[in-house]
């Protein structure tokens, strides 16, 4: 690094950031910006995981890392009540019942839950309602692409508006 005057901008609370970044779980990608361009968040508000946010603050554009990110600062351990059976007759027959099979429910209110079929015994289903994530180890290649104040409305809406966060 060279002994420049200027300080450099690093990632602070209310910055708007923006980020490229694969993530890795046992050794396979599962996303990755590549896919649907970079990721712009408002840090310090939560947007993205604990262990990744806590992680990019002091960062600077163009700096990049690896991180790897515990499931208590990631999507939480997997909690073991989570897992509920269900009658097979419950299942329509267009559905595949087979370990792995990812199904989105709705309870009498209409409130949709995301769900992975866990096991299939002989007259049920046992479904993991935990976030697919829970309890995995997260390993990121992250670099900082973008860095910049947030605007007033951004902090006051917590979030960020215009290029924000979606593939264009």
């Amino acid at each position: 690094m060279s002994n420049q005057a200027e300080e450099k901008r690093t990632v602070q609370a209310d910055d708007v950031v923006t980020i490229e970044y694969t993530l890795t779980v046992d050794g396979e990608v599962v996303d990755s910006s590549s896919e649907h361009g970079p990721l712009s968040y408002l840090h310090g508000h939560g947007q993205i995981i604990p262990g990744l946010e806590k992680e990019l603050e002091g960062m600077a554009v163009g700096e990049a890392k690896e991180v790897t990110v515990a499931p208590e600062e990631g999507y939480g351990p997997e909690d073991p009540n989570a897992f509920i059976a269900l009658p097979k007759s419950e299942f329509p027959p267009t559905i595949t019942l087979e370990p792995g099979v990812q199904l989105q429910l709705s309870d009498q209110s209409g409130q949709v839950y995301n769900a992975t079929i866990h096991e299939v015994k002989d007259d049920s289903v046992v479904l993991n309602f935990n976030h697919p994530l829970a309890g995995k180890t997260l390993h990121f290649q992250v670099k900082v692409v973008g860095l910049r104040a947030a605007t007033p409305e951004e902090r006051a809406h917590g979030h960020v508006h215009g290029e924000g966060g979606h593939a264009h």
